[in-house]
């Protein structure tokens, strides 16, 4: 690989945004196999560490995780704020060019930690959703109803667990037992469902196996979202549509807490991938890639941080679009950045790529 970098010294402490670059940009080029399908058994290892969130988390990570240089860039400007109080560090995370999904996980800095901690495991998660979204779906609720067979997924103090039917399908819902305090489980894959049958589990640093399902501690919603609860879990920004297979966003969250992406529109609508978040992370082949061309870097060619105005939001009106000229650069961070210039021989990453992942640390705010 050809790679050269050019950035001012004086962004060079954004090591997250450059290491999930460098990330990106190892994995070989793909064949033109690269489009099968993920096989559920690998679907169902790759989703192990997310399986069993709240249900509206579940959906937040998944659109999120198709924006890996944005979660380096959040996590990396959480840490760089440790002093401002919730409802600070939310209002200016709005501020920042960052998909919502991306700017709402400042209030689970320790998901955040998880995700930038394991930048090839978020970057497989979120291409495997953008390819089979309705099978990364079936993959969560595969894993749930596993758990739940096993006696290691029920209802406790901070989640209720139950089951929702809709035409013959079932689907196993969990949700915050109090909509003020959510509670993100912190669970080793082997406890809950053995050892996998086929490759292995994510490589994060999991809580020894002795000390079973336990929760990070409890997110007081309230402290980012004023008001938040009058509205409860139902009202947040995403939410899965399991017998659908994909997620849904709701435009009220977007307008009720000022995110500027807001346009008019109210209720429910169908989540959809936005390219320009995408700042030239590679897709994971070409069918994807060809899905989302307008809006991000050429397939087979380098990635461009510095680029000109995102194409429209596909198939979901009411997000404001940004352009990349110069203000955005994951090298520079998440102002003014560095100039960069990229040349790689790398085009998209590989799915089957060899899973190096890092560690899940970080506190609650409860």
């Amino acid at each position: 690989m050809h790679l050269i970098i050019e950035m001012s010294l004086t962004h060079c402490r954004y090591g997250a945004a450059l290491f999930a670059v460098f990330l990106l940009l190892q994995s070989p080029r793909a064949s033109a196999q690269a489009s099968a399908a993920l096989p559920a058994q690998q679907l169902d290892d790759l989703v192990a560490p997310i399986a069993l969130y709240p249900d509206s988390l579940v959906a937040q990570v998944l659109a999120a995780s198709t924006y890996p240089i944005e979660i380096a860039e959040a996590e990396q400007w959480v840490k760089d704020h440790p002093k401002w109080k919730p409802a600070k560090l939310m209002d200016e995370a709005k501020k920042e060019k960052w998909d919502p999904s991306v700017k709402a996980l400042v209030a689970f800095p320790q998901v955040l930690t998880m995700l930038t901690g394991s930048l090839t495991w978020t970057t497989q998660l979120g291409n495997a959703f953008l390819a089979q979204q309705a099978d990364v779906m079936k993959a969560v609720q595969r894993m749930r109803a596993q758990a739940e067979a096993k006696g290691t997924l029920h209802s406790t103090a901070q989640i209720n667990v139950a089951t929702e039917e809709q035409n013959g399908q079932s689907a196993i819902t969990i949700q915050p037992v109090n909509p003020e305090v959510w509670y993100v489980p912190y669970y080793n894959p082997v406890y809950i469902w053995g050892p996998p049958v086929w490759g292995i589990y994510p490589e994060l640093v999991y809580p020894g196996v002795e000390l079973g399902f336990g929760f990070l501690p409890g997110v007081d919603i309230g402290l980012y979202f004023g008001g938040w609860g009058g509205w409860g879990w139902g009202g947040w920004g995403w939410g899965p549509n399991w017998f659908g297979g994909g997620i849904f966003i709701d435009y009220s969250f977007f307008h009720r807490y000022g995110f500027g992406e807001f346009h008019g529109e109210l209720g429910r609508g169908v989540w959809a991938h936005d390219p320009g978040h995408r700042l030239g992370a590679p897709y994971p082949n070409r069918e994807v890639a060809g899905r989302f061309a307008a809006g991000s870097a050429r397939f087979g060619g380098a990635p461009a941080f510095n680029r000109g105005a995102a194409a429209p939001r596909l198939g979901s009106p009411g997000f404001e679009q940004r352009g990349y000229n110069g203000n955005h650069s994951v090298f520079g961070g998440y102002h003014d950045g560095g100039i960069t210039r990229m040349q790689s021989d790398h085009g998209f990453s590989s799915m089957g790529a060899g899973r190096t992942m890092g560690g899940f640390g970080g506190g609650g705010r409860r």
